[in-house]
């Protein structure tokens, strides 16, 4: 009996150091598994530490910047053999996220900063850096003593001497302003280069045809044909670009009468050559003021197109225009008429009368009609300055 009890004791005692044997294996292991966790859970904090998001979009976008620097200097390679490239152009998601940047606020802000007057002292040097980064010819100005200009308006807005710029007397259409020649030639079927090979749509820029009561209803061509309103004519167009160095207002190109002013509010994309041949109807896009009427041969029209830090378009006799509002209503626009019950003419411009200005570098659009025989007297990639011939019969 004895030794009964002692052998149950032996195996409860067994039958304890087990179950507590096994309770503790669990133990040891769940303590394991739980150190490994807390581990994967700091090397991830740290990670998440050292990974921020302004890294990654540095890293993401120095890549795409690299690989698209990559693509343009094989272009550039294959050009020099003399292989002709079709230009890269953007999708639209790629023109989607170049939208989505805040460009007409920084334009709103750049511009009151323009507005600031600066210290004397501080003057010259900021001035200097401006004409020696932009390469600026002050000897041009009217006036060359940096310090009398009170801020980066003015200096913006600068005049030059008399006779700086001679008007052509011997050419019909002279140059509008100083800058460089991106595309010239005829329209055809309705789209206009910005640069070789990227077009636009000529209806999407000018808007649709209802600034004039002279639209016949039963006329059902395209919209080119509505613009040419003499038989045997052809409708031509010249894209200017104003570099932020160059003289930023503009004159009339030719004798003409403006009768009517369409502006577009819009984006303020930048319009440099570079993301001009990048961006398919970037004008299209950009906010733009279009004033049209008409020249000895017919259709006549020139658009201030915005940019990136120039949202501001002045119009000299046209006090109503205001641009660049912090607010306005994807793909509208703004009618005005110069036409009156008094003023049947509208406003009649001379050639080389002053026009408008830019608040920094920007984009110019000839639109015209005009005989046959009219023909361009200039080159692409060009640099021209107001007063120069453009063209002539």
């Amino acid at each position: 009996r004895k030794m009964a009890a002692s052998l149950v004791k032996v195996c409860a005692w067994a039958a304890g150091r087990d179950g507590s044997g096994l309770r503790w294996g669990q133990l040891v292991s769940s303590r394991g598994v739980s150190t490994k966790g807390r581990r994967l859970q700091a090397a991830s904090l740290a990670l998440g530490a050292r990974v921020r998001p302004l890294h990654l979009l540095l890293v993401t976008g120095g890549g795409y910047v690299g690989y698209s620097q990559y693509g343009h200097y094989q272009d550039r390679q294959l050009e020099k053999l003399g292989i002709e490239v079709p230009p890269r152009v953007a999708n639209k998601a790629q023109v989607a996220l170049y939208k989505s940047i805040p460009t007409r606020l920084l334009s709103r802000a750049w511009g009151r900063l323009n507005q600031v007057e600066l210290p004397t002292w501080l003057r010259k040097p900021v001035y200097s850096l401006y004409i020696w980064t932009f390469g600026v010819n002050m000897r041009e100005a009217a006036v060359e003593d940096l310090q009398h200009y009170r801020n980066l308006s003015e200096f913006f807005r600068r005049k030059l001497k008399p006779q700086t710029r001679p008007v052509c007397d011997s050419h019909c259409v002279i140059s509008p302003s100083d800058g460089k020649i991106l595309h010239f030639g005829r329209v055809k079927n309705c789209e206009v280069e910005q640069v070789k090979g990227v077009t636009y749509s000529l209806e999407s820029f000018l808007g649709p045809y209802t600034w004039t009561d002279s639209r016949n209803e039963e006329d059902t061509g395209s919209f080119q044909d509505l613009l040419v309103t003499k038989e045997g004519n052809q409708l031509y167009h010249c894209v200017i670009y104003l570099a932020p160095g160059d003289y930023h207002c503009f004159h009339s190109p030719t004798d003409w009468r403006v009768a009517h002013r369409r502006h577009f509010p819009g984006s303020l994309m930048s319009v440099n050559p570079g993301v001009a041949r990048w961006i398919k109807e970037l004008f299209c896009h950009n906010e733009r003021v279009v004033l049209s009427g008409e020249w000895m041969h017919g259709f006549f029209s020139l658009t201030a197109v915005g940019a990136t830090n120039v949202g501001s378009i002045r119009i000299y006799f046209d006090k109503e225009l205001h641009t660049n509002s912090p607010r306005y209503s994807k793909g509208s626009y703004n009618d005005f008429s110069y036409l009156s019950n008094n003023n049947r003419e509208g406003v009649n411009m001379r050639k080389g009368e002053h026009l408008g200005e830019f608040n920094l570098g920007s984009t110019i659009v000839l639109l015209f009609e005009a005989p046959q025989d009219f023909t361009f007297n200039i080159k692409a990639g060009q640099k021209i300055r107001f007063g120069e011939a453009l063209g002539t019969m």
